[in-house]
C-alpha cells in the first residue's frame, strides 16, 4: 500500500468534492438572496459550510484511519466510528447554534446543507467510477 500516493489521491479528491460543496452552497444561497432575502441568503450558506466543513472532518478521520490500518487494524476501525460519532455531535450543534442562537431560516440552512450534501454524493460517486474506469 502506497500510502504517499494514497493520501494525496485523498487529498486531491477532498478538494475537488469541498470545492463543489463551496460552488452548490453559494449558487443555492445567491438564489435564496435574489428570490426571497439576505436572511435566507446568509442561512443557506451557514447550511453549506456545516456539510462542508464535515466532509473536511470526514477526509481527516479517513486519513489518519488508513495511517493507522496498516499497524492496528482495530484502531483504524476505532477511529473511524468515533469520527462519525464526532461528526454527528458537530452537525447537532451546528444546527443548534444556527436555529437556536443566531436564528437563521430554518428552511433556507437545511436547504444550504441538503445542496452541499448531493453535491458530494453526486462529486464522491462520480470520483469512485472514474477510479474503477467505469
Amino acid at each position: 500500500m502506497n500510502t504517499s500516493n494514497d493520501g494525496s489521491d485523498l487529498a486531491e479528491r477532498t478538494r475537488r468534492i469541498v470545492g463543489f460543496q463551496i460552488l452548490a452552497s453559494v449558487v443555492i444561497a445567491i438564489g435564496f438572496l435574489i428570490g426571497v432575502g439576505a436572511a435566507q441568503g446568509r442561512s443557506a450558506l451557514y447550511g453549506g459550510m456545516v456539510a462542508v466543513t464535515l466532509t473536511v472532518l470526514l477526509s481527516r478521520g479517513v486519513k489518519r484511519a488508513e495511517v493507522t490500518a496498516a499497524r492496528d487494524p482495530q484502531k483504524s476501525m476505532v477511529i473511524l466510528y468515533v469520527g462519525a460519532v464526532q461528526r454527528f455531535v458537530l452537525a447537532l450543534a451546528a444546527f443548534a447554534l444556527g436555529l437556536a442562537v443566531l436564528k437563521l431560516e430554518p428552511m433556507a440552512v437545511f436547504i444550504g446543507f441538503a445542496a452541499a450534501q448531493f453535491s458530494y454524493l453526486i462529486n464522491a460517486r462520480g470520483t469512485a467510477q472514474s477510479k474503477r474506469g467505469v
